[in-house]
């Protein structure tokens, strides 16, 4: 059978564009997408608050003000938690499922709001940065794998990439609510305590949400994996993705148990971690946590002293991230617009793609695994770029600072040119078949998907 007759391929929906699915069109989809999405907003909020609140916590403890080093602990022990909540939280998705590794992610999120916005001392509010990581680092590896798992192929990476819009909604939220605190006693206080709201109703929500139907398919709940996908699909087209996973699950019950060695050992798996993995890593050293981490003091060290007055600016360049928009004038405010521009032209790049290829480059088997690798990885570049940065910014200025980040952009565009395929518009399975290709020359010498045996060839189209 020829690829593009695979239910969800381009050609196969070209054939058949009555049974494509668009974006408004299908509200169950969309509750999905959204509630999952909030875990984006999530990571978005926390990225961005802690850049007003930094200004305030200095104020409040001196030791704070006094330390660099402090400052960027505050800033990177959520990083720390976060790389560890990824690196676990790939196992977590993988044997509890999407839903419950969500459930986790926000009771934990939820807990270390709380614990920061009543912290007495900067020490108790970095244990509370820390749980706020975890719970980010899990809902960074589970959100985007139960959107790609619930999207229909087609809508797959816009929807993917609706949880980017959130992880840059939240940001702007945090900017918005940093702005609102400024004139309310314990500022800082509630600018981080109220994190925890999203969490809660997220978790409200995903309780009454079904778990992932490809995840249920997988684990043996194929009845109840068919109910899911039924809200999704009309009849003829549920009828083709239930025989498409019933292949992939064949495929996945030849393999042996999978482990972290198999990601470097199995050449295709290798390539396509390269692939994702890189991604994740040259967005965090593009420095674009830096710029929403840090972007108040950016501003103060352009000249602009007044707390408030840094917040409201950053207020702008948050809205850039979301909107896309660019503005300026006079000389004092070049920083800002440098700041603008970067924010406008990495929002619809390495913003939303490197998680959106992460979720489908991965064959179902090591899924959760290689994403929750992919997101650790993301977290030690975070890491290695918030806890580095000012400590740099002293000694090189941030002129320098930032040209080091300019020429790792350029090295950064070469490696997406080299080493990232498109994907658009192609199943899960084309997407396995795309690496094995490149990792053995050509379709005759892979492993090819269409080889007698595996099921595909009893499919018809």
């Amino acid at each position: 059978m020829a690829l593009d007759s695979i239910p969800g391929s381009s050609g196969y929906l070209d054939s058949f564009p009555e049974r494509r699915i668009s974006y408004f069109g299908n509200k169950y989809v969309l509750a999905l997408i959204l509630t999952a999405g909030i875990a984006g907003l999530l990571f978005g909020y926390d990225t961005g608050v802690i850049s007003g609140a930094l200004l305030y916590i200095k104020d409040d403890f001196q030791e704070v003000k006094e330390s660099s080093f402090l400052q960027e602990t505050i800033v990177s022990m959520a990083l720390v938690g976060a790389m560890i909540g990824s690196a676990g939280g790939g196992w977590f998705n993988d044997v509890y499922g999407r839903k419950k590794a969500t459930l986790l992610a926000d009771f934990v999120f939820a807990a270390g709001a709380i614990v920061m916005g009543v912290a007495p001392d900067p020490y108790v509010l970095i244990v509370g940065r820390f749980l706020v990581g975890l719970g980010v680092g899990l809902a960074s590896v589970c959100a985007p794998v139960y959107i790609a798992e619930a999207s229909p192929t087609e809508l797959r990476g816009g929807l993917v990439s609706t949880n980017v819009l959130m992880i840059t909604f939240g940001q702007f939220l945090s900017y918005c609510v940093n702005l609102a605190f400024t004139q309310v006693p314990g500022t800082w206080r509630w600018m981080l305590g109220v994190s925890g709201v999203p969490a809660v109703l997220q978790f409200l929500f995903m309780l009454l949400l079904p778990e992932s139907p490809r995840w249920l398919y997988m684990k043996k709940d194929r009845e109840q994996a068919a109910e899911v996908l039924s809200k999704i699909y009309d009849p003829f087209r549920l009828e083709d993705e239930l025989d498409l996973l019933a292949v992939a699950a064949e495929e996945e019950r030849k393999q042996k148990i999978v482990s972290i060695m198999d990601v470097f050992r199995i050449k295709e798996i290798r390539l396509a971690f390269l692939a994702g993995g890189g991604l994740l890593a040259f967005q965090q050293f593009s420095g674009i946590n830096t710029v929403m981490y840090y972007s108040p003091t950016i501003v103060q060290m352009a000249g602009f002293s007044s707390n408030q007055l840094a917040l409201l600016i950053s207020l702008i360049v948050a809205a850039m991230n979301a909107a896309g928009t660019v503005l300026g004038s006079i000389y004092s405010w070049l920083a800002v617009i440098g700041l603008a521009l970067y924010i406008a032209f990495f929002a619809p790049g390495m913003g939303p793609v490197p998680w959106a290829i992460n979720s489908e480059i991965y064959p179902q088997a090591y899924r959760g695994l290689c994403g929750g690798m992919g997101a650790t990885v993301c977290w030690i570049t975070n890491l290695i770029v918030s806890e580095s940065f000012l400590s740099i910014a002293d000694a090189i200025g941030t002129g320098g600072t930032f040209l080091i980040i300019a020429g790792i952009v350029v090295f950064a565009f070469l490696f997406v040119c080299a080493f990232v395929p498109e994907t658009r518009a192609l199943t899960f399975e084309e997407v396995d078949q795309l690496f094995k290709e490149r990792a053995y020359g050509s379709r005759e010498n892979s492993q090819s998907l269409l080889e007698p045996g595996n099921g595909f060839e009893n499919r018809q189209a």
